[in-house]
């Protein structure tokens, strides 16, 4: 009986670890959460959905901005590096200026942050960061990237 209990656990221990981190990353501010949600879509390379979730997108298209940030210097840093430091600093009725430092790769190895002051706009009855604050935080220069 004892085995089967500690059978029973090793098989499923994992599974009730991989849900806790699935929720780990749950933000109670939603404008916290809104620049958490970037900066995972940025760092897992799903640059179409992020260009759907941010405000402020004219002048740039879908197409443009995806090759922008595959053609970036800088993506997030990963788990409880990537947003730190978190502060409402003024907020209206469809902006909130936020202060945080972001963990930030600049390549293989090499990891800074960027402590900064943001504006996110409150649209579609949810917090979105600009396309602005994206292209500043990526930080590509004028050089274009090497082919692989």
């Amino acid at each position: 009986m004892v085995r089967l209990v500690i059978l029973l656990f090793l098989l499923f221990s994992p599974l009730f670890f991989t849900v806790s981190s699935v929720y780990a990353d749950q933000r109670s501010d939603p404008r916290e959460q809104a620049v958490s949600d970037a900066l995972d879509l940025w760092r897992d390379g799903r640059f179409e959905h992020l260009y759907d979730s941010l405000s402020q997108r004219s002048g740039m298209t879908r197409e443009r901005f995806v090759r922008f940030l595959k053609e970036a210097e800088n993506r997030p840093a990963c788990c409880f590096t990537k947003l730190r430091d978190f502060r409402l600093i003024n907020e209206k009725q469809t902006t909130a200026k936020i202060f945080a430092r972001l963990g930030m790769e600049a390549g293989v190895g090499e990891e800074a942050s960027q402590s900064r002051e943001f504006t996110l706009d409150h649209e579609e009855g949810r917090w979105k960061m600009r396309v602005g604050d994206i292209k500043k935080l990526a930080g590509k220069s004028g050089k274009p990237k090497k082919k692989r």
